[in-house]
């Protein structure tokens, strides 16, 4: 077992999702940065799907009652092991009682904290992730919780320390498609989107990022029948201000969707602070 003696401002159990039910209403869910919930699972040898924590802004403190092997991956977090500073993105032996605890991000906004044998929480519909806004999965984080450790698989790490490009804290360039309600919107909307930076709001979670910059008016203003969502979408509501939708977005909305963000880049926009800077370039998959 792993106590969470404290999680931090938002800390749960994600693994890749549950696929396959959106005609039942429920998303995929999942990492928020895939990208680094494989990579921890990989360094302590576990399936790149397995459950693992994901922390917000760090602030995570918890302490296992057995030896474990764990990696730390995503944004770059302070990290120490009963007060003995230890590098992220390497595979980490943390002894019996020892305090593993993760500070607050200098860039980045969300680290992954893999624990050789995988989080063996009861899965709901095929996955342990925690869906913040269909209520699917383990509960939030708190302290005092206690979580259930897997069996260790068979494979073994392969190696000490992945060199992993730092998470940056500049202006963060986001490849999209246009479309598929494009054609809703005035030529200065589309100009204004691909042409104008944007910045994270403080009002941001699992769900999506709201941005603040310059209004994309509409050149319809008719009722928009609900339509299907996908992961990535950058879905403008009447205010003219778009919504990035992130791993726990609604599968479907009412509002036009005025471009896509290519699912690669969706992890680092998971990794976006509030005020960082967005900025958007336009690109066909066959050409990226």
């Amino acid at each position: 077992m792993i106590e969470i003696v404290q999680p931090g401002p938002l800390a749960t159990v994600q693994d890749l999702g549950r696929s396959g039910h959106a005609g039942i209403g429920v998303g995929v869910s999942g990492a928020a940065d895939r990208s680094s919930l494989r990579l921890a699972n990989r360094l302590v040898g576990n399936a790149e799907g397995a459950a693992a924590i994901e922390t917000t802004f760090g602030g995570l403190l918890l302490r296992p009652d057995r030896d474990v092997t764990v990696a730390v991956t995503g944004a770059d977090s302070p990290l120490t092991v009963d007060g003995r500073a230890e590098p992220v993105n390497t595979v980490l032996r943390v002894r019996a009682g020892a305090s593993l605890r993760l500070g607050a991000p200098a860039r980045g906004l969300r680290g992954y904290v893999a624990v050789r044998g995988g989080i063996d929480v009861e899965p709901v519909l095929g996955s342990r992730a925690t869906d913040v806004l269909s209520g699917l999965g383990p509960p939030q984080l708190t302290a005092g919780t206690r979580l259930p450790v897997g069996p260790p698989p068979a494979e073994f790490p392969v190696v000490d320390q992945a060199p992993v490009r730092p998470v940056r804290d500049g202006d963060l360039e986001l490849s999209v498609v246009l479309g598929p309600r494009a054609d809703w919107f005035t030529e200065q909307a589309v100009s204004a989107l691909l042409g104008e930076a944007f910045a994270a709001s403080a009002d941001l979670n699992r769900v999506g990022v709201r941005l603040d910059g310059p209004a994309l008016p509409r050149a319809r203003t008719e009722e928009l029948p609900s339509e299907g969502m996908a992961l990535g979408s950058l879905q403008v509501p009447p205010s003219g201000r778009p919504t990035l939708f992130l791993a726990d977005h609604p599968v479907t909305g009412g509002y036009p969707v005025i471009a896509v963000v290519l699912a690669a880049d969706v992890d680092r926009a998971a990794q976006a602070r509030p005020g960082q800077r967005v900025r958007f370039r336009q690109v066909t998959p066959a050409k990226r």
